[in-house]
């Protein structure tokens, strides 16, 4: 009993307590915090798509999410991927290798194209450039590709193309389309039968942004 006592009148005792209090409060907050990025996200997607199908599937506990998602009578596209990896908020003791490493969210968005979209054109990426410089917006054979900088918004983005025809409906983009939000990088391959783009999933910002890039490729590529 005594050495108990003696235990708990030990200032480490008390510093092991008040971290203990820290890192319980800290995975509530950071639960919250995923969990309200996670539903907003997806939320806002299932929304403007209003699928005929869905599947939605826990990749990570509170930091990874993928849903297959079936547009409602959309012949331009026949699926939709999502993968949303999110900071491991939760956990305060490895949210600093998380940081290191995910460096933020991101939100993988793929759009499968339907048997018969076959576009006409060849690939062609718009890639914000401080996010090219990173290594994560790679492009294999960038050479191959005609490149060009261009202003969206008040950030610096590079169009990388081998035609005419998709270069303009980039253009077209940036011209309707004011601010990319947080989207860093659009592709368009069709020799994959597919079409793809990344942005940091903020709170409210994929509601915003989301529609405007799948309503350009679905006129794109029909």
């Amino acid at each position: 009993m005594f050495q108990n006592m003696q235990v708990t009148a030990q200032p480490v005792f008390y510093l092991f307590l008040a971290v203990t209090i820290l890192l319980s409060l800290g995975y509530v907050w950071g639960k919250r915090r995923n969990t309200r990025i996670y539903l907003s996200t997806f939320n806002a997607i299932v929304e403007f798509l209003r699928p005929k199908d869905q599947t939605f599937t826990n990749i990570g506990g509170l930091t990874g999410y993928h849903a297959n998602i079936i547009p409602h009578k959309n012949k331009v596209i026949r699926r939709v991927d999502l993968t949303l990896t999110l900071l491991a908020r939760q956990s305060w003791l490895y949210l600093p290798f998380s940081l290191v490493t995910k460096h933020t969210d991101k939100l993988y968005t793929t759009l499968l194209f339907g048997k018969k979209t076959k576009p006409s054109f060849a690939e062609g990426h718009l890639i914000e450039e401080k996010f090219g410089k990173t290594g994560q917006g790679t492009i294999i054979e960038r050479e191959h590709f005609n490149s060009e900088p261009l202003k969206w918004g008040d950030k610096d983005f590079i169009l990388y193309t081998k035609d005419e025809a998709l270069e303009k409906a980039f253009k077209e983009l940036i011209a309707g389309v004011q601010d990319p939000r947080t989207v860093k990088h659009i592709a368009v391959i069709p020799g994959e039968g597919k079409a793809y783009f990344f942005m940091v999933p903020l709170y409210g910002v994929v509601s915003l942004i989301f529609g405007d890039i799948y309503n350009w490729i679905v006129k794109t590529v029909e």
